[in-house]
């Protein structure tokens, strides 16, 4: 199966929800008119778009029927399809350049996290890069061996250190293996909780210090990973998340598992963090880089 046969496969649930209202909104109007956008609007809301995104993408929407003189609703289909990839696109590409290069990965615990480290990981072996996987989720004895088992799939190394260890200190041993190893890129783990946010802002500013007085140059990422099922709740995990971290990007799991894929667009728009991979099945080529253009097209595809 071709990358966009996954994704048009994939957004399927999204497609068939908020997609298909759509078409079958605009298939039922013969003139644009003000009733056209108020109720495109209330169909992208209920699309999990949010407000402040669904406002944004009709006011795009009427400056260029108007700009451009259509009249005629069966082409506002792939106007709309044309917004939607030219607010999601931009920053979708990993600066993994240097060295080895860092990749941390936060988020609550069930989103996929450690499952998405592992993908990723068997993504970048591939393309011949030699990849280490830093455990520094010490909280959870769980996350280690999973870590361990995605590390022999895909080809990795692992370190780690005993349940309950500080986090850095395994950072700090990823970091130098790194160096001594001649690896690409080292791939962190880190606890998956946001009960405390001071904690995590201490844990992850002491991650980071680790990171900058081993590897200064290096070029670094930092992955927010978020469960597209739980909707407009992704967008508020983010903006917690966005308080304590510098978050350069953002793994979107779990699409083909929810009507919800709409959440996309208000991260993006709302928080204005670019969409780095999106999961559409549990298979390891199942997570995909996020194309824009790619992820429009599927969205808008005909129902089949």
């Amino acid at each position: 199966m071709g990358i966009f046969a996954k994704i048009r496969d994939g957004l399927k649930r999204t497609r068939d929800s908020m997609s298909a209202s759509v078409s079958s909104m605009l298939g039922s109007f013969t003139k644009i008119d003000e009733e056209l956008f108020e109720e495109l609007e209330e169909l992208l809301v209920m699309g999990d778009v949010g407000v402040p995104t669904a406002e944004r993408i009709c006011g795009e929407l009427r400056r260029q029927v108007k700009e451009r003189g259509v009249t005629d609703p069966s082409e506002i289909g792939g106007m709309l399809r044309q917004i939607v990839a030219d607010l999601l696109r931009g920053g979708e590409e990993l600066k993994i350049g240097t060295k080895p290069s860092v990749i941390l990965v936060i988020g609550v615990n069930g989103v996929g996290k450690t499952t998405t480290i592992g993908k990723i990981a068997s993504m970048l072996t591939k393309q011949g890069k030699k990849v280490i996987l830093g455990a520094a989720d010490t909280f959870r004895a769980a996350a280690v061996e999973q870590l361990e088992i995605w590390a022999q799939r895909s080809g990795a190394d692992i370190v780690s250190q005993p349940q309950g260890s500080d986090p850095a200190s395994v950072v700090f041993d990823s970091v130098s293996a790194a160096k001594s190893r001649g690896a690409d890129v080292v791939i962190c783990d880190t606890a998956g909780r946001l009960h405390n946010k001071k904690n995590l802002m201490e844990e992850l500013a002491k991650i980071n210090r680790v990171i900058q007085r081993e590897a200064p140059e290096a070029d670094r990422e930092v992955l927010l990973v978020l469960d597209a099922t739980t909707g407009q709740n992704a967008v508020s995990q983010a903006r917690e998340f966005q308080s304590v971290a510098d978050i350069t990007g953002i793994v979107l799991t779990k699409l083909d598992g929810t009507p919800r894929g709409g959440v996309i667009l208000a991260i993006r728009e709302e928080l204005g963090l670019p969409v780095k991979f999106i999961g559409v099945g549990e298979q390891a080529d199942d997570l995909q880089p996020f194309d824009a253009d790619q992820f429009a097209e599927a969205l808008f595809a005909k129902q089949e």
